[in-house]
């Protein structure tokens, strides 16, 4: 089992879940995130102020699944979510120790689905 995280631009986020559908992956959970990469944010005039804004906002998706949909998830994340410019986002993959699903029980893979 592993668990995908995925950090992406908020516009990707309809073409990732259509690319993870076609993938036969249905089970996510997303969330808005904010942070700074490669990008380091962009400088804002307000009233003859300047700010820096560094913290730029994205989209956190993570993904539960069993190992055999590992390379399947990457792929359906990637093509959808690449434009070629900086700060597409970046993919972590972390095993995943343990799966227990609430209502019945399961545990494991059955747990993941």
């Amino acid at each position: 089992m592993k668990l995908v995280i995925a950090y992406i631009r908020p516009e990707a986020l309809q073409s990732v879940k259509a690319a993870l559908t076609e993938a036969q992956v249905h089970r996510v959970s997303v969330t808005n995130a904010l942070g700074c990469g490669a990008q380091k944010g962009y400088s804002k005039s307000y009233r003859g102020a300047v700010n820096e804004i560094n913290l730029l906002k994205k989209v956190r998706v993570e993904i539960a699944i069993n190992d055999d949909f590992e390379q399947a998830t990457i792929d359906a994340i990637c093509g959808a979510a690449k434009t070629g410019n900086i700060g597409d986002g970046k993919i972590f993959v972390m095993p995943l120790e343990r799966c227990i699903r609430i209502r019945t029980g399961e545990e494991g893979d059955d747990a993941i689905g």
